[in-house]
């Protein structure tokens, strides 16, 4: 059976939202986006390469799979990330697309996510592996399908904007499985479901 597991950023309040640049995700007129890259550092992109080099088939939501796209799907530029991202086969979780076409080696997974999530965790293979896509991994935690966490917890508080878990989430135990601190501060913390 595959494995899903979650790679996220996160500040200390929670906040999941718009890390990578300042347009990424202004919904709800958030005005923070970007606020992930002044913690990269060497340890950061090290711990992450070592996350590339297992072999595993990516997952997403539709929003972040269209961010994706523009990001990663025409870049020429050699980094080891945008040759992972292209060549993996992706998933992508919607009830409103019609087609995975805009994207190499896309699939795309029509329907309610719990219930096809489930199904493909259950045919074997590769693990799935989620980066963003928040409304998809609540929906997946909900139904206990979420099996691990890689947590990149930033020295930050925003305020605002959209969290990892808003409301409540069901009563689920992790063990912290390893931990990394990073020269700016950031902890990398992996979380398996007990």
């Amino acid at each position: 059976m595959r494995k899903v597991n979650v790679t996220l950023s996160i500040t200390l309040d929670g906040v999941v939202q718009g890390l990578g640049r300042p347009d990424e995700d202004t919904r709800g007129g958030f005005t923070h986006g970007g606020w992930g890259g002044p913690y990269n550092d060497a340890v950061m992109g090290q711990e992450m390469g070592k996350s590339m080099s297992k072999p595993t088939d990516m997952l997403f939501g539709h929003r972040t799979w269209n961010d994706f796209i523009t990001a990663w799907s025409t870049r020429t530029d050699g980094n080891p990330f945008t040759t992972h991202m292209n060549a993996a086969t992706k998933y992508v979780a919607s009830r409103t697309l019609e087609n995975a076409d805009a994207w190499q080696n896309s699939i795309l997974l029509s329907g309610d996510a719990t219930e096809t999530v489930a199904e493909l965790k259950a045919e074997g293979g590769k693990d799935l592996t989620i980066i963003g896509s928040t409304s998809l991994v609540r929906d997946l935690h909900a139904a206990g399908l979420v099996d691990n966490y890689r947590l990149l917890i930033h020295p930050l508080t925003l305020g605002t904007g959209t969290r990892l878990f808003e409301g409540s989430a069901p009563l689920t135990e992790f063990e912290l499985t390893g931990s990394v601190p990073t020269t700016r501060g950031v902890i990398i913390a992996d979380y398996t479901r007990r």
